[in-house]
C-alpha cells in the first residue's frame, strides 16, 4: 500500500521531472512513506531533502524558545519555498493537542516569523512556480480523533485516496474530467448563494477562477474551490461540522458578515480560538468559497484534509487567499469551515438552481 500511495504523490500529484528539487517535511512517525516517496522520488530522478520533527517538538518549542528563537524565521523552510520545485508535506501527528495549551501571542509571534516564507509558498504555488502536495500518514492520533481505531483509520484513508484501487490514478482523472465539467460551468458565473435551514450566504465571483482539485495538489482531493470577490459576501453562514484548529477543538461555528466582513461570530465550543483568529489581521475576510465532490468520504474525522472535501458538504475559508483563483486578501492564517449540505441545501448561480441536496443538478 505504501508504495503504491508513494508512486500515485510523486508520479500523479507532484508529476516529478528529472533535475527538479523536492523537499519533504514529516513527522518520525511518518517515515515509512517517506521512504518510499524518497525512493520513487529518486528513481523519477528527481533532487529529495526531507525534514522530519519529532515528538513534542513543537510543543518543546513555544516552551522553552526566547523571543530570538520565536522570531527566527525557520531556515530549511525558507530556502525550500524560495528555491525548490516541488514541496510534500505528509501529516504524521503524534498529538493533535500538541499546542492547546501554548500562549496565544507566542504563536502570533511566531506566524509573524514565517509570514514571510508563507507569502512566496502561496505565490508561487499559486502560480505554478512551485509544485506542491499535502497528504496524510495514517497515525493514532488522528486516529483518535475520528473515534477510529487505527485499522479501520487506515483503510478510510486508502479509501479516500482510492489506494485499494489497482491504479489509483487513473480513478483520480476520471474525477479530474467530471469536475471540470462544473469548473467549465461556474467560471462563466458572477454571483453565488449558498442555502440551506442554517444558512444564507452569497457572493461575487465576477473575474475570479474556479480551480479543479482533483488530487495535483491535495491527496485526498476532491473539491471545487475560487476566492469571491473580497467585499461581496453577505449574510450568515453556519458550520455544522467539528475542526481542530491551532489544537483546539471547535464546534457549531456562526459567521455573521457584512461588506466582506465578519460583523459577528460565535461558537457552540471554542469560542475563545475565534477571539483570538478574528483579531489576526486579515483574518475577517474570506480567502476561500468551496465545493466538497469526494463521495468516497463521507464522514467528518475533525481532519480539515479530509472533511472539506466530502461530498455534499460546502466551505469557506478566512484569512489567505489563493493567488491561482485572483483572491487578493492576504493573511498569516487561512482556516477551512465546513456545513453539510447534503439535508437540504442549496446552490444558486447567478439566480439559477444547479445544486441541491448534496449534488450538483448541471
Amino acid at each position: 500500500m505504501l508504495k503504491k500511495y508513494a508512486k500515485l504523490l510523486t508520479r500523479y500529484c507532484l508529476y516529478l521531472q528529472p533535475g527538479e528539487k523536492l523537499f519533504i517535511r514529516s513527522t518520525t512517525l511518518g517515515e515509512p512513506l517517506v521512504r518510499e516517496v524518497y525512493r520513487e522520488a529518486l528513481k523519477l530522478g528527481a533532487i529529495v531533502e526531507y525534514e522530519l520533527s519529532m515528538m513534542d517538538s513543537t510543543k518543546i518549542f513555544y516552551e522553552e524558545a526566547n523571543d530570538i528563537a520565536l522570531k527566527h524565521t525557520p531556515t530549511l523552510y525558507n530556502r525550500a519555498m524560495r528555491e525548490f520545485d516541488a514541496y510534500l508535506y505528509i501529516r504524521a501527528p503524534y498529538n493533535l493537542m500538541e499546542t492547546k495549551e501554548v500562549d496565544s501571542s507566542r504563536q502570533k509571534i511566531r506566524q509573524e516569523a514565517v509570514a514571510e516564507p508563507s507569502k512566496i509558498y502561496f505565490r508561487r504555488t499559486g502560480d505554478g512556480e512551485m509544485k506542491r502536495s499535502l497528504c496524510q500518514y495514517p497515525t493514532n492520533a488522528n486516529a483518535q480523533m475520528a473515534g477510529m481505531s487505527l485499522d479501520a483509520y487506515t483503510d478510510f484513508v486508502a479509501e479516500a485516496c482510492y489506494l485499494n484501487e489497482d491504479d489509483p490514478a487513473s480513478h483520480w482523472k476520471a474525477l479530474s474530467k467530471k469536475q471540470q465539467k462544473i469548473v467549465d460551468y461556474l467560471n462563466k458565473v458572477s454571483w453565488m448563494r449558498y442555502k440551506a435551514s442554517h444558512t444564507d450566504i452569497q457572493f461575487s465571483v465576477e473575474g475570479r477562477t474556479w480551480i479543479n482539485s482533483d488530487g495535483k495538489t491535495n491527496m485526498p482531493s476532491g473539491e471545487v474551490f475560487s476566492a469571491p470577490i473580497e467585499d461581496s459576501v453577505q449574510g450568515k453562514i453556519h458550520f455544522t461540522h467539528p475542526s481542530v484548529y491551532q489544537g483546539v477543538e471547535v464546534e457549531g461555528i456562526t459567521l455573521t458578515v457584512e461588506q466582506g466582513k465578519v460583523i459577528s461570530y460565535s461558537a457552540d465550543k471554542g469560542q475563545e480560538l475565534l477571539d483570538t483568529i478574528f483579531n489576526i489581521e486579515g483574518a475577517d475576510l474570506f480567502g476561500e468559497v468551496a465545493i466538497g465532490t469526494n463521495y468516497q468520504i463521507q464522514r467528518a474525522t475533525k481532519n480539515i484534509l479530509f472533511d472539506e472535501k466530502i461530498g455534499g458538504t460546502i466551505h469557506m475559508a478566512v484569512g489567505q487567499s489563493y493567488y491561482q483563483c485572483g483572491g487578493k486578501n492576504t493573511s498569516t492564517i487561512h482556516w477551512d469551515m465546513i456545513t453539510d449540505m447534503s439535508k437540504d441545501g442549496q446552490i444558486y448561480a447567478d439566480g439559477k438552481l444547479i445544486y441541491e441536496k448534496g449534488k450538483f443538478l448541471l
